[in-house]
């Protein structure tokens, strides 16, 4: 518990303050920037900054040459004030006075003194970072010497602290109840984007940007003797365009054959915003023996309160048909559906002219239930007629041994 004192007892509404240690430090880990309070030549300035709290301290982030750096470089420090709020919903009253915001603010008073052992300050700026994408030091240059000269670091202890927060809905008062308008809260809340890549970046999303999902929508790196499923990335597109630049791989398919890079790369943008709105989970296939990207196949509107996946939107490169990459691409989404995912039923669909196709997956061990009538629309604009086709978590286990027989022999995945 924080000391109360003169600056940091309110005068009114008191029922909304908390001097709890864990109240203020969880306000502060969950907000990435805070507002600098300080005195210029004995004028107020505010200075926007980012922040990172360790143990009982709130670091602040700036550059060598600012104002409140500079005057915090004394043995006397710069006095300072640091405000944190998290907005939380408007309040919408029957009255205009009763308009409101439910939030949770931390104001911190004290002293600030610049950091000059290296340590603390190389730990407090990893810290910075980690803030930012927990795994991402491990992931990025570290500073250099020049780089590290060229940043400061401000220490305020957390000594004088309180907390203020609204919570709950509307406070209208008793005699405009009646009233007739709308009434409520609207939440308000911080949410990421999709990370946008920078010019002449390659390298795929690395997994702490990924945003936390449910499992049946997270595509995890599934590794077999033939072939590697990895989150599939726009970085794949140069790689996939060659391996499926043939008519013969997208005859069936609901999307025409793209004409270029930069056209496939359309289509893996669609299937990574696609995943965003929780209807799929894309994997781009790899050739386990020579590293080379031969395909895609995905989990289409997984449902975890039905524990239902259909695996789709399977494409293989030519050079790779019948060999040992399509079997065991099937039996890792299969044993990470029934096995992991717990689910009860996958499915399958496939064009009714694509015989090659139906084959396929009856030898994955699944049943034919029916034919869905025009429910897919080609590129021409005709519709097609889908076999539809299943394998429920009791079969499981009878045709997992049958695919494991199937991949027992040394099939070479590029013979």
């Amino acid at each position: 518990m924080y000391p109360r004192t003169e600056r940091t007892t309110a005068n009114r509404t008191r029922d909304r303050m908390s001097y709890h240690k864990a109240a203020a430090h969880a306000v502060l880990d969950e907000a990435y920037h805070c507002a600098l309070g300080f005195t210029v030549d004995g004028e107020p300035r505010v200075l926007p900054t980012l922040h990172v709290r360790l143990r009982d301290t709130l670091y602040l982030h700036g550059s060598t040459g600012s104002r409140p750096l500079l005057a915090a470089r004394g043995p006397a420090g710069l006095p300072v004030c640091v405000a944190v709020t998290l907005l939380d919903g408007l309040i919408y009253g029957r009255s205009q006075f009763h308009h409101s915001a439910n939030y949770r603010s931390v104001v911190a008073h004290g002293t600030a003194h610049l950091v000059t052992d290296q340590r603390e300050k190389a730990a407090v700026l990893t810290a910075l970072v980690e803030k930012a994408a927990p795994g991402r030091s491990t992931d990025s240059r570290p500073p250099s010497p020049k780089e590290l000269a060229e940043t400061a670091v401000l220490a305020l202890p957390l000594r004088e602290v309180s907390v203020r927060a609204r919570s709950g809905g509307v406070a209208d008062d008793p005699a405009d109840l009646d009233l007739p308008y709308w009434a409520g809260v609207v939440p308000l809340r911080l949410t990421p984007g999709p990370p946008e890549r920078a010019a002449g970046v390659t390298a795929p999303l690395p997994a702490h940007l990924r945003p936390e999902r449910s499992p049946w929508l997270e595509p995890v790196v599934l590794r077999g003797e033939h072939v590697v499923l990895e989150p599939l990335d726009e970085s794949h597109a140069e790689e996939l365009y060659a391996a499926l630049d043939d008519e013969e791989v997208w005859r069936y398919l609901g999307s025409p054959r793209p004409t270029g890079v930069t056209e496939l790369a359309g289509y893996v943008r669609a299937a990574l915003a696609d995943n965003r709105r929780g209807v799929r989970t894309p994997w781009v296939q790899r050739c386990a023996v020579t590293g080379a990207v031969v395909g895609t196949t995905s989990y289409y509107e997984p449902n975890p309160e039905l524990r239902s996946v259909e695996i789709g939107y399977t494409q293989l490169g030519k050079p790779w048909w019948r060999s040992g990459i399509n079997t065991e691409a099937k039996l890792l989404l299969l044993t990470r559906a029934f096995e992991e995912l717990d689910a009860v039923r996958v499915t399958w669909q496939t064009s009714t002219l694509n015989e090659r196709s139906q084959r396929a997956i009856e030898r994955l061990g699944a049943t034919r239930e029916g034919t869905l009538r025009s429910n897919r629309r080609r590129p021409d604009g005709t519709w097609r007629q889908s076999a539809l086709y299943s394998m429920l978590a009791e079969e499981w286990p009878n045709a997992q041994v049958k695919l494991r027989e199937r991949l027992r022999p040394a099939v070479s995945p590029t013979a």
